[in-house]
């Protein structure tokens, strides 16, 4: 199964942290092994990775996010846009 990998910025990093399980949990549908990376360099910037199940779920997901995931994304402080790299 192929891994994707999102990046964005976010407002702070301990705040985008606290939403890992809600993450991961929306994330769930359309993959597992959900794992959360922050810069090196102590910015904002942050990537997260997962082994992708369903191919046209993670683009739906990512063409028009639900409503309860446009909210977490807004808790946990994400600042679009996303980047989204998917293995080939």
């Amino acid at each position: 199964m192929p891994r994707m990998v999102i990046t964005h910025d976010v407002v702070e990093i301990e705040r985008w942290l606290k939403g890992k399980d809600e993450r991961a949990a929306a994330l769930g549908a359309v993959g597992s092994d959900v794992t959360d990376f922050v810069a090196a360099d102590g910015s904002t910037r942050i990537a997260v990775s997962a082994t992708i199940h369903d191919r046209a779920a993670l683009q739906a997901l990512i063409d028009a996010p639900p409503p309860e995931v446009l909210a977490q994304m807004e808790s946990h402080g994400v600042v679009p846009p996303l980047t989204v790299y998917v293995e080939q």
